[in-house]
């Protein structure tokens, strides 16, 4: 299935959603999610969720970012259970 807006926003579509693959708009939903908010196995953009992610502000399995919450969260501020960072709280620090 998927999804892709025809409002657009700099040639990207605002809402993009593919579940069989990935999705890039401003808010994208799918496999792989790139965007500024992204939800998806692997998440990449200022504002991700998902089972791997990357962003400014990261929550999922592996999260890497500014602000990192995950069972590895690696971030200037870092919660998980191994946790990497400046200002980290986890079992291993």
């Amino acid at each position: 299935m998927e999804y892709r807006s025809k409002q657009q926003w700099h040639g990207i579509p605002v809402v993009a959603v593919s579940l069989g693959g990935r999705a890039i708009g401003v808010v994208a939903v799918g496999r792989v999610a790139v965007g500024v908010v992204s939800v998806g196995l692997v998440a990449v953009g200022p504002v991700s969720v998902g089972l791997v992610s990357f962003g400014v502000a990261s929550l999922g399995l592996v999260a890497v970012g500014v602000v990192a919450l995950g069972l590895l969260a690696v971030g200037i501020t870092a919660a998980g259970v191994v946790a990497l960072g400046m200002h980290a709280v986890g079992v291993v620090r």
